[in-house]
């Protein structure tokens, strides 16, 4: 009985070590990075759309995708691990 009530609390440890801290941590980087987006800076949205921010109003975003081609999207439409991922690969070649 005793061991299983042990294995049960290891579990719970792993759990919470492995998933829910993780998760935690990019929610906090997800959102230091959509407060600190700029007009002109490069970004990925979380649907792969690439464009440059060209203007920002609360919580919608305007992104030029190309020859004065404006989309509008929320800012939790942009994903930090995505443009991360895109334009730090561009900056090292």
């Amino acid at each position: 009985m005793l061991t299983n009530g042990f294995f049960m609390i290891a579990m719970l440890v792993v759990l919470v070590f492995f998933m829910i801290i993780p998760q935690r941590k990019r929610a906090r980087e997800q959102k230091t990075f959509m407060e600190g987006l700029a007009k002109g800076q490069e970004v990925v949205t979380a649907s792969g759309i690439l464009g440059r921010i060209d203007k920002i109003e609360d919580k919608i975003v305007t992104i030029n995708v190309g020859n004065k081609t404006y989309i509008r999207v929320t800012k939790n439409a942009i994903s930090k691990e995505l443009t991360d991922a895109i334009f730090t690969q561009k900056a090292d070649e």
